[in-house]
């Protein structure tokens, strides 16, 4: 059997945790081949291929982003695209394609499972945001990283007696600014799930400055204020219809500001999230997620996703991973708002 893997969407930590086991216990278990489309789906859209063997996957664990690249490319909203990809994976004589990604790149998948393209999806996004697994490869390593630098923006806070503003990623879920700013004892925890009231963060400013530290907030890019909307920047939607965020932490700083008198700013941790090396939680269960993924194609068990249910992977419907988004609980905020202030 010849099988093909692509990852797509924005890198993240522990993608080539998924590659490395799926090609090693193809490879050794059941004498598979392997084929790795470049860069999402604009591989089996061109034909952009790499070999994929036992040689290139050993070393690769360790390391963050894609070897295989990535992209945000849509093959649905490209002329004749399906049916090109639909060719190229019969030209290749590719019998099975396995698809990690998040919402988008799943997505894609999906649509070609319903088009009769045999296909195997793996949960990756640091968001945590898909739905019908408990967590995802990089969202562990997101929230570490995220946590090492609320840690280090205290020591400057309190030495300047300022308020100081993280803006992390979170677009329409805020599981990482949650778990970092529980984590990083944040003053309070803004999300995208509730509106958020200026005048009450303020208070919380002024509370903590009261206990003698100096306060550090927590927000999504994707956070609301109760009289606003998402703060985005002025340019196209990408290939899947999305905005692209910028500027509620900058846009809060200055309220602050103006309305305490204390000097305040922000920090924007951008791709620094997603960046770098894996933590060990992900890197084993990203490994996880490639073994099983290989053992459902061996079993023939297609159109379903890899997924953490407590602590097995299960294989879910792949549609069901994408048909709601996982977005935090209001219980779940509610029970962390005693640290605020």
């Amino acid at each position: 059997m010849r099988i093909g893997i692509l990852t797509g969407g924005g890198d993240c930590p522990g993608l080539n945790g998924v590659i490395r086991g799926v090609v090693t216990k193809g490879i050794k278990d059941y004498g598979y081949e392997f084929v790795g489309f470049r860069d999402g789906w604009k591989g089996p859209l061109e034909a952009l291929t790499m070999p994929l063997d036992l040689a290139t996957v050993k070393p690769i664990l360790a390391k963050g982003g894609t070897i295989l690249g990535s992209s945000r490319t849509n093959p649905f909203k490209i002329d004749n695209g399906v049916e090109r990809i639909k060719q190229n994976l019969a030209d290749q004589g590719i019998d099975v394609l396995i698809a990690i990604g998040g919402e988008d790149t799943l997505g894609v998948a999906t649509k070609l499972d319903a088009l009769g393209v045999k296909v195997i999806g793996v949960p990756k996004t640091i968001d945590n945001d898909l739905n019908n697994t408990d967590f995802t490869f990089g969202f562990d390593t997101s929230v570490n990283i995220a946590m090492e630098a609320i840690d280090r923006l205290h020591t400057t806070a309190e030495s300047h007696h300022r308020p100081l503003i993280v803006e992390v990623m979170g677009r329409h879920a805020g599981w990482i600014a949650l778990h970092s700013g529980i984590a990083g004892d944040a003053a309070c925890i803004l999300i995208p799930e509730v509106k958020f009231s200026v005048e009450k963060v303020c208070d919380y400013v002024k509370s903590r400055f009261e206990t003698g530290t100096a306060p550090i907030i927590v927000i999504a890019e994707g956070a609301i204020p109760q009289d606003g909307d998402m703060i985005v920047k002025d340019q196209p939607l990408d290939a899947f219809g999305h905005v692209q965020l910028s500027g509620i932490g900058d846009w809060l700083a200055a309220e602050i500001e103006t309305r305490t008198g204390y000097q305040t700013r922000c920090t924007v941790l951008g791709h620094i999230q997603r960046g770098g090396t894996p933590s060990a939680f992900d890197r084993v269960l990203s490994s996880r997620f490639g073994l099983e993924a290989i053992t459902a194609v061996h079993d023939g068990d297609f159109g379903k996703m890899m997924a953490l249910h407590g602590t097995k992977i299960a294989r879910v419907p792949l549609a069901s991973a994408t048909d709601v988004l996982k977005t935090v609980p209001i219980e779940r905020y509610e029970e962390i708002t005693s640290f605020f202030g």
